[in-house]
């Protein structure tokens, strides 16, 4: 008997929202990562940061409609079902995994509002103003808490990178084959 053609899968929107927001995260820490082959002050650097900013704002978006979508259609379950410790450790990993796609980019904006009072839209002279007042000391807390949650979030991205390998090799579930 065929498995594959058994196993329930997330909606098709939910796997595109899946795909799409972690090719967008890669994207993320690939623009910052590659900030400092640019001169600081330079308009390539710039376009790099904005860049990066501008990702973020786009998965901080993807993730209300990737919750809404996942309230909308119960993921279907794994088969065969995880019990315990293991249970609740999938679940908590994925509720950091929406923590991060709401609360980082979340900081990001805050640092920009904070450090610079307007959020500059990329490529063009335009900025959206901050209805707060500049604060560099508030500004640099922000982006702390930004790239440590960022350092973090390396690791909490690979415990999924691996879970998954491990459901796939190892457990032999259909957790894999639900969100291809």
């Amino acid at each position: 008997m065929n498995t594959t053609s058994l196993t329930q899968r997330y909606s098709a929107k939910a796997r595109w929202l899946h795909w799409v927001m972690a090719g967008l995260i890669v994207l993320a820490y690939i623009l910052m990562l590659s900030r400092t082959q640019f001169e600081k002050g330079t308009d390539a650097r710039t376009l790099v940061i904005q860049s990066h900013f501008w990702v973020g704002i786009l998965v901080l978006l993807m993730a209300f409609f990737r919750i809404a979508e996942r309230r909308r259609h119960t993921p279907p379950g794994i088969t065969p079902p995880l019990e315990g410790a293991l249970h609740w450790l999938a679940n908590a990993s994925h509720y950091a995994l929406y923590a991060f796609l709401l609360v980082q980019p979340l900081l990001g904006v805050s640092t920009v509002l904070a450090g610079n009072g307007a959020l500059p839209i990329p490529l063009t002279h335009w900025a959206i103003p901050s209805p707060f007042e500049v604060s560099k000391p508030m500004a640099e807390s922000f982006a702390h808490l930004h790239v440590w949650l960022a350092t973090i979030f390396y690791y909490v991205i690979g415990l999924h990178v691996v879970a998954a390998l491990w459901h796939h090799f190892v457990r032999r579930d259909d957790t894999v084959r639900r969100i291809v």
